[in-house]
């Protein structure tokens, strides 16, 4: 009997345990669409190009996707450029003195948490958009693709709110650090 009683109570503290669950909802990942530069090597000349690439491809990108109304959109948009996009990038390394080529990949890829001054991205798989300069073995510059956060609104929150954001989203993106928890009984919900 006493076996049976801590068995239930281990269970029950496991239970209770694993359905803590963090309110980083997954709408965060599917509404952000990442743009990734990843720099041939870590040389200053290569870091210089893969700030001049930067310059001119977040210029580019942001036209192309400018009346993309959601993330959806703006992967669809690119999906059907890769081709065009992999030119376009090849061509300004090409005007910027270099004979690098660049691979361009439309993929979901895990990210670290990552800070800027005007937003913060929980850690979690996005839809990213990267392009890999020669090897792409040096670091990488990163920025938000969709939403547009630079352009055509007044504050990032304005932005976010555009997207669809819920207003502990738009907290937690924006630089809130608590994490919060909302207790759940995973029994309950599957049998509720």
């Amino acid at each position: 009997m006493k076996f049976i009683a801590i068995f239930t109570s281990l269970v029950l503290c496991i239970c209770m345990i694993c359905s803590f669950v963090t309110l980083e909802n997954d709408n965060i990942y599917k509404d952000t669409v990442r743009l990734h530069i990843i720099a041939e090597s870590d040389s200053a000349p290569d870091r210089m190009l893969k700030l001049s690439l930067r310059d001119k491809m977040t210029d580019y990108l942001s036209a192309l996707a400018e009346n993309a109304e959601s993330a959806d959109e703006v992967v669809r948009i690119i999906g059907e450029n890769v081709d065009q996009i992999r030119k376009f990038a090849d061509d300004a390394l090409a005007s910027l003195g270099s004979d690098a080529k660049t691979e361009v990949v439309l993929s979901n890829e895990y990210y670290p948490s990552k800070n800027t001054e005007n937003i913060r991205l929980p850690a979690g798989t996005y839809t990213s958009l990267r392009i890999k300069i020669g090897k792409a073995e040096g670091h990488n510059w990163w920025c938000v693709l969709y939403p547009q956060l630079s352009k055509g609104a007044a504050t990032v929150d304005d932005a976010l709110i555009k997207t669809g954001f819920s207003s502990e989203q738009i907290e937690l993106l924006t630089g809130n650090d608590r994490i919060k928890y909302k207790l759940r009984f995973k029994i309950l919900e599957i049998f509720g």
